[in-house]
């Protein structure tokens, strides 16, 4: 679905692209705005991660990282989805 979703493998590599698509779709320089991140408990077990970004004028963008389905969502400034991919290798096992 994207060129860049293949090689993650780790939560590293998770971070690291949701910070670089997150900061791409505004043009925000990613070394001057850190992302923060929050897990998503379902029924007391993680189940995922929620990505925060608050750029400048007040712009915070977002994404989810669902584990069961492997699948990210990402939100505009707007709070509208502009991308969904579905990561080609399974990080479930990292939330534990």
């Amino acid at each position: 679905m994207s060129e860049g979703s293949g090689g993650i493998s780790n939560l590293a590599a998770l971070r690291a692209f949701v910070h670089k698509t997150l900061c791409d779709r505004e043009n925000i320089l990613s070394d001057q705005f850190a992302m923060t991140e929050s897990r998503l408990i379902r029924q007391g077990q993680p189940c995922g991660l929620q990505f925060s970004l608050q750029g400048p004028r007040s712009i915070r963008l977002g994404a989810i990282w669902a584990a069961d389905r492997n699948l990210l969502y990402f939100y505009d400034a707007c709070g509208e989805r502009f991308l969904k991919l579905e990561l080609a290798s399974q990080l479930a096992a990292s939330l534990a």
